[in-house]
């Protein structure tokens, strides 16, 4: 099941990785997010491994985390990109 989700990530992120620039994916490799965004993250995290989250926090701390793969799945994409294009 694993690689038939793998497969389908590829037909969906492939056609947006070719939209990327040298410029544009090296700024997709270095975001970072900003101390609070990452402080309240760590907060629900930590709230989840001891299974203290409410619903509310529930559904946020799952939207970071969906939001987080995706976005480390261009930053992927983008390494992938600046290794094809030396000297850039």
């Amino acid at each position: 099941m694993k690689s038939t989700s793998a497969s389908v990530l590829d037909r969906l992120f492939d056609p947006l990785s070719r939209l990327l620039t040298p410029e544009v994916a090296r700024r997709f490799v270095d975001h970072r997010f900003d101390a609070t965004v990452q402080a309240r993250i760590n907060k629900l995290a930590r709230k989840c491994n001891e299974g203290q989250l409410d619903d509310k926090e529930r559904a946020e701390y799952e939207t970071y985390v969906h939001a987080i793969d995706f976005i480390a799945i261009l930053q992927l994409k983008a390494r992938a990109l600046l290794k094809q294009t030396p000297g850039v």
